[in-house]
């Protein structure tokens, strides 16, 4: 038991590293499983989840498909990853309620600095990564001002979300909170966890786990045949949901969500002289700033582990 302690304890201190992680926009899960070292075994836990895991499951017994799929490692980063998740969430679900613009100038600042920490992965920049860096933003900007603030609450739509966003937790520069927030289903996640709707986070995690074992796939595929132009839509993906992030928002129209309460439809970014709240400017600008480092820090670490 004590050798098991040791083995998977830090395991588990990682998975709260990700969890962390990915609960914030703007910064990478994947980034942090590359710089504790365990990027490469996730990536091969997770590849080896498919139908000749289920065949030894049903030939060989429980025990031989646990080890197939490396459970011990993917329970312990699991278990860590929530931990972490049910931690921050009531945090963030307060600050997103009482200190707003603060918050959203800290996730600006991570995001914006994602995307330039991003595009040093890009080996060359020649017209087509160009074209499709356009690419990505302009879709990206598009989805954000076509995308209501507030998506549908059906399950569908949920387990959708949960089967996208998951994919960005092992990819390194992208975060899965951004994703649900290019989604506008990052609060009603968040408040999920914390008030512990089960029937919707069940769903949401069905649909994370098909991410995982289909969709991620897919990822790898293009990374290896098309890295630098997938790459290059990922950083126009993130330069083009700025606006969604943007700390000064006026409401233009209110609607009732399934509980009969009156919540945000559509938002209209303005410049803090127009925001209606409390602009709190210089506040905003020193927690841009401070999520800019934040991920300067990150990539940092990350780049020194690559080149050990």
């Amino acid at each position: 038991m004590t050798d098991l302690f040791k083995r998977f304890f830090p395991v588990y201190l990682k998975g709260v590293g990700m969890g962390a992680a990915d609960v914030v926009p703007g910064v990478s899960g994947g980034t942090i499983a590359f710089i504790s070292g365990i990027y490469e075994r996730l990536i091969g836990a997770i590849r080896s989840i498919g139908w000749p895991a289920l065949q030894i499951l049903f030939r060989q017994g429980f025990s031989a498909f646990w080890r197939h799929v490396d459970g011990a490692f993917l329970l312990s980063l699991f278990l860590g990853i929530l931990t972490s998740v049910l931690s921050l969430a009531k945090l963030i679900g307060y600050l997103l309620e009482h200190e707003a613009v603060a918050l959203w100038s800290f996730f600006f600042g991570l995001i914006l600095a994602s995307a330039w920490a991003v595009g040093f992965k890009v080996k060359q920049w020649n017209p087509v990564a160009i074209g499709f860096l356009l690419t990505g933003g302009l879709l990206a900007w598009w989805v954000g001002i076509a995308t209501p603030a507030e998506t549908p609450e059906h399950y569908p739509f949920v387990f959708l979300s949960g089967a996208i966003a998951i994919c960005a937790m092992i990819l390194p520069g992208i975060s899965g909170s951004f994703i649900l927030l290019l989604l506008r289903k990052y609060e009603f996640i968040l408040d999920a966890v914390r008030t512990l709707n089960l029937p919707v986070l069940l769903v949401f995690m069905a649909g994370c786990f098909l991410g995982l074992v289909s969709f991620a796939r897919l990822l790898g595929y293009l990374f290896r045949k098309f890295h630098d132009a997938t790459i290059a839509m990922m950083i126009g993906f993130m330069l083009g949901s700025l606006p969604v992030v943007w700390p000064w928002k006026n409401v233009l129209e209110w609607r009732q969500n399934s509980h009969g309460e009156s919540v945000p439809f559509r938002y209209e970014a303005v410049w803090p002289t127009a925001y209606s709240g409390e602009a709190q400017i210089g506040l905003a600008v020193g927690l841009a700033i401070a999520g800019f480092a934040l991920v300067y820090v990150i990539e940092k670490r990350f780049n020194q582990s690559e080149s050990v």
